[in-house]
């Protein structure tokens, strides 16, 4: 399998040579960026001045393509002259609006055309694919989880556990860092694996972890969970349109991911599926709704579910033609762009930034401000995560700055260099922003 370093040769340390904490260097920066053009796409917060935000909150929110007003002008414009003549007659025709996303979502994924769906929400999707790939039994029922998953995850599998009846505190097993450390070693997650595996049913790992940062080797992770005979999923919510993936190359059994983060498709923006090719003939129990019929039959109105290619057999009902349009808008971005592009200046934001910050902690901060994200390109996507004594007092102070990042508890700060708009200025004035909070 491959890893995702072996596509992205970048050299951190000649890099870093070549940069310093300068204003005239961040311009150079910026004017040698090739994707310097795309910003001018999102609408970037402004203060009541005017003055742009420094906005590091895509992980959280992402910004909005300009382009979204006007593509749901033309939905409500089919709407209002059309009707229901419009799921075939519209600009973009409702009936198979969902299709667009086929072949484009696959590729941000690295999945082959009819894997990949939108639908729902992420832990909607989370829980319908879970009643097709956890089937616990009485010997093999335990669900791997890292310690420290996003909250909506530990609820999934904890309510999925009690569902068939076992004891959640029993069945939910966390893999945690190591005493002392703040990440997981992917070495830890095989050795539990190869300790307990015959006990486990479900590996489900988010593929970047949403406080620290993290990025897990997700073909390495799959390869333990197979050869412990366990089903391997991932939550994406931090990892789609963040790193590259190759879920069918790495063998994942099934994925889902939100879209309003990185994905920038807007507040609770309908979100993905992923089911590999090899599951599609399988006879898995599954939960229907009649838009997970083939295309050709769906309207013949039968009380039998016949269902459709791959990923599309989970869908339940007909899609939200508004939801998914600032989805079509900013997923076109992505597959123009590409995810090696987005990668490659990621890794330069990252390296940059966390230079910054690694200054101002030994001039200003001393032991109170540390990095908790991965310093390996591997082990990490845009996210950095710094943990500091009075964290959310930092935030809000940065926010008075003009700086937007977020807070988790307890005591971390958390930014996020979009490659797609974010620029090396915005990243060196957070750094100034922060070194005035010491």
């Amino acid at each position: 399998m491959t890893s995702l370093a072996a596509h992205h040769e970048f050299d951190a340390k000649a890099f870093l040579a070549q940069v310093d904490d300068s204003d005239e260097c961040a311009r150079a920066l910026d004017e040698a960026d090739p994707l310097r053009a795309e910003r001018a796409l999102f609408a970037i917060p402004r203060d009541k001045a005017g003055k742009e935000h420094a906005y590091f909150c895509g992980n959280s929110l992402g910004l909005m393509p300009k382009s979204v007003p006007d593509a749901m002008a033309q939905e409500l414009k089919d709407w209002g002259d059309l009707a229901v003549e419009g799921h075939f007659h519209a600009k973009n025709p409702w009936f198979s609006y969902h299709e667009i996303f086929r072949e484009m979502g696959a590729r941000l994924v690295g999945a082959i055309p009819g894997e990949v769906v939108m639908m729902n929400s992420l832990t909607v999707n989370l829980h319908l694919l879970m009643a097709s790939f956890y089937r616990p039994t009485p010997d093999r029922y335990r669900i791997l989880i890292e310690k420290g998953a996003f909250p909506s995850d530990e609820h999934a599998v904890a309510s999925q556990a009690r569902f068939y009846g076992f004891d959640a505190s029993d069945a939910i097993l966390h893999i945690t860092p190591r005493k002392g450390e703040d990440t997981i070693r992917e070495q830890d997650i095989e050795s539990v694996l190869k300790r307990e595996g015959e006990s486990v049913a479900l590996v489900l790992l988010g593929g970047v972890n949403y406080a620290t940062g993290q990025l897990f080797d997700m073909a390495r992770v799959t390869k333990a969970g197979h050869d412990a005979g366990a089903v391997v999923g991932f939550d994406l919510a931090h990892a789609a349109g963040n790193a590259p993936l190759r879920l069918h190359e790495w063998g994942v059994d099934f994925a889902a991911w939100c879209s309003y983060k990185y994905l920038n498709s807007g507040p609770g923006a309908v979100a993905g599926a992923f089911v590999h090719e090899k599951h599609w003939d399988a006879d898995y129990p599954r939960f229907e709704g009649w838009w997970g019929n083939d295309p050709s039959t769906r309207f013949r109105m039968g009380p039998d579910f016949v269902p459709g290619l791959g990923a599309e057999a989970w869908q339940l009902s007909n899609p939200p033609i508004f939801a998914m349009t600032p989805l079509k808008e900013s997923l076109a971005i992505f597959d123009r762009v590409g995810m090696h592009a987005l990668r490659a200046k990621s890794l330069r934001l990252h390296a940059y930034t966390r230079m910054l910050v690694e200054k101002i902690s030994e001039e200003r901060f001393g032991s109170k401000l540390t990095i908790v994200t991965p310093s390996e390109d591997s082990a990490h996507g845009c996210q950095l995560s710094i943990r500091v004594q009075g964290a959310k007092a930092a935030q809000q102070a940065l926010m008075q700055r003009g700086v937007v990042a977020d807070f988790r508890e307890p005591d971390i700060v958390r930014i996020a260099p979009v490659p797609l708009y974010n620029t090396f200025a915005d990243c060196l004035r957070f750094a100034w922003a922060m070194g005035e909070l010491a």
